[in-house]
């Protein structure tokens, strides 16, 4: 989003009518100024999907989703934002300028590897097809034992690094590429002391990494040599390539994965191929590491209904054990399915076939099952301590479902298991629950916290502010940002601010431009498309909000500070105590 400048994004959304976007994918039907039609985010008879061709936004009053023209694309086609707005920009004739020369010059390198990343999987795959060594032989015996004939190994684009130090080297110099980029492109290695350069991947299988959109962006290799220690090995971090934000197989199993709305969660390349190929095509596999926040969101786009399918043992449990609490903080809903011991996915269908694995994942346990039968294994002496160890993994698991009648049901569960009474696990989970709430795993404030709801006082004066621009400045001149409680208001204001400061008109549209988290899009749509109509004195309305939100911050401020002179007076701190009444004494006298 970066690289589009503010004034293009409004110059590309101004152009593009949400009606007529829309009415590509669902039929509309005008409702006064209006279109309605039944929601395509979620199953209903009555129509309560709105697109007002006004304000260029839509929203949904059954499910609480909106947005504008580019949220609507990106949630219909699990399109990234500029990806949307590139398309938009195509359609509406609208030339997106690149005026960030470090930009381009980061973007042009991405695209020089993406190039480089095709050419050498031409290279990789056609030495596995028809190389005439021992070696390529070899690699064509070991993908027919493992069941993959000749359209898989097109289908995948597998392919065979040669028992060569500078194969690929070579051919890629021939196509005009510097040693130096083939090292930043993660294909070649120096050698010590500045002795040229070598391939990274000898004498191994090679499975090219795609994106979601099937373009190539790193490679994994697995050796040949049984006595390798190195079974598998990857591309390193390059401009184009972060391990752990990628899934392997989406580009393939997108579509399955958004019919069945669920997705398989398997560990390595075999794992996904081998069950893809017998035809189970909503999976995809982590790259032989725990999920990450990023491949959550990334399989979000498509579903939230996982099921997690790691070997069974002690690194692949460790591994599940790390990815569930943060698919659960992420809002999944998660189920854990189990194989035959010994048994991986690829192994397990080979043997068995796909209605058999398919039926271990109807059997799948729930996260709580799963977690629970673990934690017990591990400390299995039931003596006191090792309860109080299962209870605390398993609270700091609970706490992270948003639902209150969930955490209290597997509170009730975990007692019954432990043989705790329930109310003992409810005070130590009011330990954990802070923590939990106030920040997600990856430092973001809880999707929970976000989405608290808003308060009439906030709501009424967001919505002054989105109707009539005049309202902006004076906010401007009366509230503070901590006046306003919850955070996605406090957010919205900002963005309103910043763009008036910057003499942009902040209309709706442009202001959903400046979001990606659904939450606030959502709230910004409800509010504009609401049918309540603010009656009577705007101004005296607007004043009313103002003097109700200085009134309860300082209610706040004194709560605040009595809660403060308590702990000092349990403490026998004086002179805390005496600084912190006469602040309470200033803001009595002040109100």
């Amino acid at each position: 989003m970066g690289l589009i400048p503010q004034e293009v994004i409004s110059q590309i959304l101004d152009r593009a009518s949400i009606v007529d976007v829309i009415a590509e994918y669902i039929p509309l039907k005008q409702a006064g100024r209006n279109f309605k039609a039944p929601c395509p985010f979620h199953h209903e008879k009555t129509p309560s999907f709105v697109v007002n061709p006004d304000k260029q936004i839509f929203h949904c009053f059954g499910c609480g989703v909106g947005g504008n023209v580019v949220t609507f694309i990106m949630k219909q086609e699990r399109m990234d934002f500029p990806e949307v707005l590139r398309i938009l920009a195509q359609k509406t004739g609208v030339a997106i300028p690149v005026s960030d020369i470090r930009n381009n010059q980061a973007n042009e390198i991405r695209q020089q590897i993406l190039s480089v990343n095709e050419l050498s999987v031409k290279y990789y795959h056609q030495a596995l097809l028809s190389d005439k060594s021992e070696i390529a032989k070899t690699a064509r015996e070991y993908l027919k034992n493992r069941g993959l004939g000749l359209e898989s190994v097109v289908k995948f684009q597998l392919g065979l690094a040669l028992e060569q130090w500078d194969g690929l080297l070579k051919f890629l110099r021939s196509q005009n590429f510097s040693a130096s980029f083939l090292e930043k492109a993660g294909l070649v290695i120096a050698k010590n002391q500045n002795d040229g350069y070598y391939d990274r991947f000898r004498e191994r299988v090679v499975f090219p990494i795609f994106n979601a959109r099937a373009e190539v962006v790193a490679f994994g290799a697995r050796s040949l040599d049984q006595n390798n220690p190195a079974k598998y090995i990857n591309s390193p971090e390059t401009p184009l390539y972060t391990k752990g934000k990628y899934l392997y197989g989406l580009n393939w199993a997108k579509d399955a994965i958004g019919r069945q709305d669920a997705v398989i969660v398997v560990e390595g390349y075999m794992d996904f191929i081998t069950p893809y190929v017998a035809g189970v095509e909503n999976i995809v596999a982590s790259l032989g590491t725990a999920l990450t926040v990023e491949q959550i969101r990334l399989m979000r786009r498509y579903t939230k209904n996982v099921v997690m399918l790691f070997d069974a043992d002690p690194a692949g449990q460790a591994a599940m054990l790390r990815s569930l609490d943060l698919l659960v903080q992420e809002g999944m809903s998660v189920k854990v399915a189990a194989l035959s011991p010994g048994e991986d996915p690829d192994s397990f269908v080979r043997k068995f076939g796909a209605p058999a694995f398919l039926q271990c994942v109807t059997q799948a346990q729930s996260l709580f099952d799963f977690k629970i039968k673990v934690l017990l294994k591990k400390y299995s002496s039931g003596r006191i301590e090792d309860n109080a160890k299962i209870a605390g993994e398993m609270l700091t698991t609970i706490v992270k479902f948003d639902n209150a009648i969930v955490q209290a049901e597997y509170v009730k569960r975990l007692a019954q298991v432990l043989m705790i009474e329930p109310e003992a696990l409810s005070l130590e989970m009011r330990k954990v629950k802070p923590i939990a709430t106030l920040m997600a795993a990856d430092g973001e404030p809880s999707r929970k916290l976000l989405a608290q709801q808003i308060r009439p006082v906030e709501r009424s004066l967001l919505r002054l502010m989105l109707e009539e621009k005049d309202f902006i400045p004076l906010s401007r001149r009366d509230i503070a940002l901590t006046d306003l409680q919850n955070q996605h208001v406090r957010d919205i204001v900002a963005k309103i601010f910043e763009l008036f400061d910057k003499g942009c008109d902040p209309t709706v549209t442009v202001l959903m431009s400046c979001f990606e988290e659904q939450g606030i899009l959502d709230m910004i749509s409800g509010i504009v498309s609401s049918e309540e109509f603010i009656a009577g004195d705007r101004q005296k309305i607007y004043r009313d909000c103002t003097l109700r939100l200085r009134q309860e911050n300082l209610k706040n401020q004194r709560q605040d500070i009595l809660r403060q002179m308590e702990v000092a007076r349990n403490n026998d701190d004086h002179k805390a105590l005496e600084e912190l009444s006469y602040a309470f004494n200033q803001l009595i006298k002040g109100s």
